[in-house]
């Protein structure tokens, strides 16, 4: 993982500039308002800046509704949850508050936030003659150029840690709640001695999703071969209605619906006790791959390079650890398994272009690769 060279020039600029003491108590606010799982990907770099600062006081602000994300993270102090329009009386009481704000992203929100937090920033900044790129650049103490489409996520948040000239650390810590009591309410006491799959069926966008047809034929499969499953899902009504009717049509026992039940971190206790865990490009996908256990990852039109699940242990030397196309990728913990077409993957939102589309080369991924990918995760 290395600079480009226009970010290697700026760094050597400012190479004079004093660093945070290691051994002083900086106050350190970490900007990521985008979505869950963009901020259940900041969990390396947040893990990076605590090893790097034990006395700092590090703070993550983010949009409200995301900071499930963070909850129970020993690697932070506090989460400033940020409404994502208007909250200008709490934004305004940041003036000042940090000796270091780290901004994540390139758009105009998080740096006129972080200008106004912080004495010093350091920033994702657009790509040059991109809108922007010239001031964002200018407030920027140390920045790091958006990259072009062959930089994992993660990768490109790590960045900002080796401009601060700290060690890059590949793991982060997954949401936890305090106890185990929501998924004893939900399962019995005796869930963690019960072995199971957990499925996620339902991600945010239907250009992401596999067919209910096949999600009840590997549910079947499953069943089976003696693994109760258990599907998880978030508490909006879209969601809620998808896990019910695939619930109501599977005939037979063993099968527990969670969907809208659980917090992020009781899910990263559910998936850390499963055998294995199956979803398509959603956060919960992320937050599986970050707990070790075996997680089989279906991708249809996204980009794995900058959005496969990063696997628990993380991976050195390389901007990502997905190539673009692979009928079939497998890093630590994480299987990828992509649709089927040579237009994979397209980048777009589905064959229509919209969030609500279809997506062929998911609705043809066969069930038979699903499974033997299955296989081979629960004997490695």
């Amino acid at each position: 993982m290395s600079l480009n060279r226009s970010e290697s020039q700026q760094f050597k600029v400012n190479s004079a500039i004093l660093m945070l003491d290691p051994a002083s108590s900086p106050r350190i606010g970490v900007v990521c308002l985008r979505r869950i799982g963009d901020v259940l990907l900041t969990a390396p770099l947040l893990r990076s800046l605590r090893k790097a600062y034990p006395r700092a006081r590090i703070e993550a602000l983010v949009f409200a509704g995301t900071d499930a994300a963070l909850a129970g993270n020993p690697d932070i102090d506090a989460i400033i949850a940020l409404p994502a329009r208007g909250g200008w009386r709490q934004i305004l009481q940041l003036w000042r508050r940090y000796d270091l704000a780290v901004c994540t992203q390139s758009s105009d929100r998080p740096h006129l936030i972080s200008l106004w937090a912080a004495r010093r920033r350091i920033s994702v900044v657009p790509r040059l003659g991109e809108p922007g790129y010239r001031w964002k650049r200018w407030l920027s103490w140390r920045w790091s150029e958006l990259p072009n489409g062959d930089a994992h996520t993660v990768v490109q948040y790590l960045r900002l840690a080796q401009l601060l000239d700290i060690p890059t650390l590949m793991q982060g810590s997954p949401p936890r709640t305090p106890d185990d009591s929501a998924l004893a309410r939900a399962l019995g006491a005796d869930w963690q001695q019960r072995r199971y799959a957990v499925l996620h069926l339902a991600p945010k966008f239907r250009y992401k999703a596999w067919t209910e047809a096949h999600w009840l034929g590997l549910i079947a499969w499953l069943r089976a071969r003696g693994l109760e499953v258990m599907l998880s899902g978030g508490p909006e009504a879209g969601e809620l209605q998808a896990v019910q009717h695939l619930q109501e049509q599977f005939d037979g026992t063993g099968l527990h619906n969670l969907a809208g039940q659980l917090q992020l971190g009781d899910l990263t206790r559910l998936i850390e006790n499963a055998a294995v865990y199956v979803g398509p490009d959603t956060s919960i996908t992320h937050l599986a791959a970050m707990t070790g256990t075996p997680t089989i990852a279906l991708f249809g039109p996204s980009k794995p390079v900058i959005w496969g699940p990063w696997p628990q242990q993380g991976i050195r030397g390389a901007a990502s650890p997905w190539i673009e196309k692979a009928a079939l990728q497998q890093h630590g913990n994480v299987w990828l398994l992509q649709g089927e077409g040579v237009c994979v993957p397209c980048g777009f939102e589905g064959c229509e272009r919209h969030i609500k589309s279809r997506s062929l080369c998911l609705e043809e991924l066969q069930i038979q690769r699903v499974t033997a990918t299955i296989t081979a995760a629960l004997v490695s």
